[in-house]
């Protein structure tokens, strides 16, 4: 198994189902949705064709396996499901204490998500976390191509001053993970919701508990 040999010099967190549960939430409203337009699908097979990806990605996949995907059906989707999240959504549990675990290191942290600032916004600031990742927040709508390209975590890692191989990514999907092995960083699978094989061939650094990260960073944990 590969460990890190040093503390990292930079965290990069995902957004969805790294630092907020949002995944949950925004599954459930797509399955719906898409089932409404003629293609249903259950839970599980929503999360393996979705999660990590982008919206339109979705979209447009749901339009080649047969649903009625209007043009517009990017933001109608990301209406109901901002909406949903403003009202529901929860951070990770035990996420603030990894955050007071890297400040106390003076490690500095950001999030690189394929989601759109708007939601983010949105989310973070629901759960309470928009102040700790302020200035530090990168989403695809940055840069050239989304996961799983590389530009969004080479562009945290570019605006921290911190290279590529000193940062340490923390991601819950395959998608994600391939990013960060292109960019050449290290990543842990956070498996909680995600089947582990998901991350095999990336990582086999894999946690189901975020209590568990700090340690696994080799951060002090007394």
């Amino acid at each position: 198994m590969w460990q890190l040999d040093c503390v990292p010099k930079l965290v990069i967190f995902d957004c969805d189902g790294v630092v907020v549960d949002s995944e949950p939430l925004t599954s459930q409203l797509i399955r719906d949705d898409l089932a409404a337009r003629g293609l249903p699908l259950d839970l599980p097979k929503i999360a393996d064709l979705f999660v990590g990806g982008t919206i339109a990605g979705a979209g447009a996949q749901a339009r080649e396996m047969g649903a009625d995907i209007p043009e517009d059906w990017v933001d109608l989707i990301n209406d109901k499901v901002f909406a949903a999240l403003a009202r529901k959504v929860e951070p990770i549990l035990g996420i603030g204490a990894v955050l007071d675990h890297l400040d106390h290191q003076s490690i500095p942290y950001a999030i690189g998500s394929n989601g759109p600032h708007r939601k983010m916004e949105i989310t973070l600031a629901r759960c309470g976390l928009a102040a700790r990742f302020a200035g530090r927040i990168y989403s695809r709508e940055d840069v050239a191509a989304p996961k799983p390209a590389p530009d969004v975590y080479l562009l945290a890692a570019s605006q921290a001053g911190v290279a590529p191989q000193d940062c340490v990514v923390i991601e819950d999907s395959a998608t994600g993970a391939q990013a960060a092995v292109a960019a050449g960083m290290a990543v842990f699978g956070f498996a909680r919701e995600t089947p582990r094989a998901k991350f095999e061939g990336l990582t086999e650094l894999l946690f189901d508990d975020m209590g568990q990260l700090p340690a696994l960073l080799g951060l002090p944990t007394e």
